[in-house]
């Protein structure tokens, strides 16, 4: 299975998903990309565990279609998100990737999520690390 985690501004929603799905790189069950907005993104998913990343808009629509599982906050889906990282080509890019997404559902500044609760964001990274282990696992 190929995990692919994509993040941008600082990356570290992006690293802390990273360390944690690490374990299943080590035992074989999968392998883990890194795709970062930004190279500081990148480059925090990376030194947290991810076995290779690679940055930039490309670098996600050519990259994003071969995961099985796609994961990252729900941001990564809505264009000019991210403060505009997210360019509408990387939103359609994962969006109609064949693989599976798992979405960090956070709140942003131009967009509300109706009926999210107020989980802490360990949490709901544990949640998406959980259903992501399960998937692989059995």
């Amino acid at each position: 299975m190929r995990i692919i985690v994509i993040d941008g501004m600082g990356g570290g929603i992006g690293a802390e998903l990273c360390a944690r799905l690490k374990e299943l790189c080590v035992s074989g069950a999968a392998s883990l990309t890194a795709l970062g907005t930004n190279s500081t993104a990148t480059e925090r998913m990376v030194k947290a565990g991810a076995q290779r990343g690679a940055t930039g808009e490309n670098a996600i629509k050519v990259t994003a279609p071969t995961g099985d599982f796609i994961v990252g906050p729900v941001g990564i889906i809505i264009m000019n998100s991210m403060m505009g990282e997210i360019s509408a080509p990387m939103a359609e890019a994962i969006l109609s990737a064949p693989g599976e997404r798992v979405l960090i559902p956070l709140q942003n500044d131009h967009f509300y999520i109706a009926g999210l609760g107020k989980e802490p964001l360990g949490k709901l990274i544990d949640d998406a690390v959980d259903y992501i282990r399960k998937k692989i696992v059995s």
